[in-house]
């Protein structure tokens, strides 16, 4: 049973880097890519019927820690405090950017709540990388560890790849090169790779934290069976907005 949730949390990491990953990539390079308002209007509008979706895979993920490693709770929570926290607040300014952007209109309201996406895009991969550093340590290590500061470079960049073979996918022409289906999942897998390997490493450190079996047998009756409903979600979203569908049009949400 430790195996099966271990495979769990590891296909819900790797699934939300390489998912919300080309979110964030697109959040990144907002500054580089959308020159003018209509630019980043288009750009949003890309990512947007992707995002919530993408983001149940984190609280998929936390879930999953909280619940099948009780024991790194105290780990991942007070260890990393201020980079948790430093996190979370990225993503609330994130998604307050996506929001609010076009609720008023107005030049200066949305290049402030664009900065704001930019911002939060980078708190967030940023501190992926420094995560996954201290997780690869075993929790014992700063994330502000050289290595750490290396990692969260390298995740930064492998999301602003996703990000641009997204862009190239979803809205052909955008960014002056049109990427088939097949780059966006070779970028995703790059993207999902730090993770997978952090993951791989510290196998035994997460299974020596697993919760006891009784716990993770009531735990698959509670959760798995809502497992296909999250994948049938993900095939229904991207059968719907692939590219040619509504590719410009931002959602009234948004």
């Amino acid at each position: 049973m430790e195996l099966i949730w271990f495979a769990v949390f590891a296909v819900l990491l790797a699934g939300y880097f390489a998912l919300e990953g080309f979110d964030l990539g697109v959040g990144l390079l907002l500054p580089v890519l959308g020159r003018t308002g209509e630019d980043r209007d288009r750009m949003v509008a890309a990512i947007a019927p992707f995002v919530l979706a993408n983001e149940v895979w984190l609280v998929a993920v936390a879930g999953t820690l909280f619940g099948a490693y009780p024991l790194l709770e105290g780990e991942v929570l007070f260890g990393l405090y201020p980079l948790v926290v430093g996190m979370l607040l990225s993503w609330v300014v994130r998604d307050a950017g996506l929001w609010f952007r076009r609720r008023i209109d107005g030049t200066a309201w949305r290049r402030f709540w664009d900065l704001m996406i930019t911002l939060g895009s980078f708190g967030l991969s940023f501190g992926w990388g420094l995560a996954l550093y201290a997780a690869a340590t075993g929790f014992g290590s700063s994330p502000l560890h050289p290595v750490g500061l290396l990692l969260g470079v390298v995740v930064t960049l492998l999301f602003a790849l996703h990000g641009w073979t997204f862009l190239g996918w979803r809205a052909p022409g955008f960014t002056g090169v049109t990427r088939s289906g097949r780059a966006l999942l070779a970028t995703g897998l790059l993207a999902a790779l730090p993770a997978v390997g952090v993951l791989a490493g510290g196998m035994g450190h997460l299974l020596d934290h697993s919760a006891p079996t009784e716990t993770l047998s009531v735990l698959s009756l509670m959760v798995l069976p809502f497992a296909p409903i999250m994948l049938g979600a993900q095939v229904w979203t991207w059968r719907t907005f692939r590219p040619g569908k509504d590719a410009h049009r931002i959602p009234s949400f948004f």
